[in-house]
């Protein structure tokens, strides 16, 4: 998959530092805006010195009225203390001596205390250099499943991040059980883990908005690339990453809009697997509107999944035994498809 080697690399357990801009966030976020009134909202993979989810709560407190903004960082973040200085230089050496140390910052209130007639980061420092509980360190090493981050979590009402890839199989489970609405970064391929794939299946978990090839700052540790990589005008690195999609259990109202269908059914175009009775469809707007046999759509497809309109009956990956969900390889005349979700219409009438 093009742009995907960071996602590879992750697993490997070399890199796994992707500091999503501010501006994705936004583009997102401007659809769940209704959500926030009165909530507490946990940020638990996220360092505040370089987290630009911590800056887009932090600065919209007061427009989404949120009650309580918490934010912890992971001990092994190669960016801690980087930034902004929330110690007196004596007391950051005397930590950094220790080694490096999670924290957590609760934010109840951003005043404007510049006098700017709006909230900017200038009143979030000071908030944050002022108020002695803001900031505290914490006892474990910060890590979402610590005991501590998970106190944090019954505390939220919503958890918004971009967790490390490499342990989406244990992440989105965590959140997914917890009762807490969530919207997280992940990337399409995470949807057929078999960890994951049983909440789309059971429409407890679905995608937001946004998906595509997005644009992420890295550690300078990262090595360069001939592709997918650049380095700005001041020496920081990015890697771009693809097919990056939006997890949610938050409803919104792209998730109840059909398809509009056009596309007439025949044997020849829509050939069945050799391995379960099925139709292949290459691309989602190619699925014809007069059957109702189980067609096998690409994964892209659940970035348009209306529930009403398609049931999610599983997935055409390898065909595992020990997993119910997956249906089968999907193979044509002999030749290995790429995995596909298994759908198939709802309530179909032929006049439809």
């Amino acid at each position: 998959m093009a742009g995907n080697s960071n996602l590879h690399m992750s697993r490997a357990g070399k890199t796994d530092e992707f500091y999503t801009q501010l501006s994705t966030i936004e583009e997102e976020l401007r659809h769940y805006r209704g959500y926030f009134k009165g909530k507490t909202v946990f940020c638990n993979c996220d360092d505040p010195y370089e987290s630009n989810f911590f800056k887009y709560f932090a600065l919209n407190f007061n427009a989404l009225g949120l009650k309580k903004l918490i934010t912890t960082c992971y001990a092994t973040s190669p960016i801690v203390y980087s930034q902004l200085s929330l110690y007196g230089e004596e007391e950051i050496l005397s930590v950094k001596s220790e080694g490096q140390k999670p924290y957590k910052i609760e934010i109840t209130e951003v005043k404007d205390e510049n006098g700017s007639c709006n909230v900017d980061l200038s009143d979030v420092e000071y908030l944050l250099k002022n108020d002695c509980n803001a900031l505290t360190l914490l006892e474990g090493d910060g890590d979402f499943r610590s005991p501590e981050c998970m106190a944090l979590l019954d505390e939220a009402d919503i958890v918004v991040t971009n967790p490390p890839f490499s342990l989406m199989k244990e992440y989105i489970p965590l959140v997914a059980e917890s009762g807490k609405k969530f919207l997280v970064l992940g990337n399409m391929n995470h949807i057929t883990f078999k960890e994951i794939f049983h909440y789309f299946k059971n429409n407890k978990m679905w995608l937001g908005y946004n998906a595509g090839h997005f644009w992420f700052k890295v550690p300078d540790y990262y090595e360069e690339k001939k592709t997918d990589y650049k380095m700005d005008e001041n020496g920081q690195k990015w890697r771009r990453l693809g097919n990056i999609c939006w997890f949610t259990n938050m409803d919104i109202d792209i998730r109840h809009q059909p398809l509009d269908l056009y596309k007439h059914y025949s044997p020849e175009k829509y050939p069945t697997y050799d391995t379960y009775d099925a139709i292949h469809i290459e691309y989602y707007n190619e699925i014809p509107c007069d059957t109702d046999k189980i067609m096998g759509v690409p994964i892209t497809y659940l970035a348009y999944h209306c529930d009403e309109q398609f049931e999610i009956l599983g997935k055409f990956d390898g065909g595992t035994a020990s997993n119910d969900l997956d249906l089968a390889k999907p193979i044509i005349n002999g030749k290995a498809k790429y995995k596909r979700i298994a759908i198939k219409r709802r309530n179909f009438k032929l006049e439809d």
